[in-house]
């Protein structure tokens, strides 16, 4: 069986750390960058099955992070994680956002496999 591919975007080490720890548990193949700009030039389309991207980040947050990984990529699944409730309603009514994929920081372990699960399965 071919495990899921996922690439995790966080500038937070200690996120990235946990997550990338409870997805690989749940079955999946987790790719980490803290950096997002690392996170794009190591890009490969069609390569993941899910890409978490953080929202706040320095150099570049997720929503430009996004739109450049759309650029190359229009098939991705996307979701985006954040810590602040300012960026709900704002965000969401970007004509770019899609599906309400948004998960809120702290993200309960149960929640995050929750959300993967429904996005693309194991």
């Amino acid at each position: 069986m071919v495990k899921k591919k996922i690439c995790f975007v966080d500038d937070e080490p200690d996120i990235v750390l946990l997550c990338k720890l409870v997805l690989e548990y749940e079955g999946y193949e987790v790719h980490t960058f803290t950096d997002p700009i690392l996170a794009l030039s190591e890009y490969k389309p069609s390569f993941y099955d899910l890409i978490i991207l953080d929202i706040k980040m320095p150099k570049i947050d997720g929503c430009e992070l996004y739109k450049k990984i759309r650029a190359i990529d229009q098939n991705s699944k996307v979701c985006f994680l954040t810590a602040s409730e300012m960026y709900h309603e704002p965000f969401r009514k970007n004509e770019w956002w899609e599906l309400n994929n948004f998960l809120r920081k702290p993200i309960e372990n149960d929640e995050l496999i929750l959300k993967v699960k429904q996005l693309i399965g194991i």
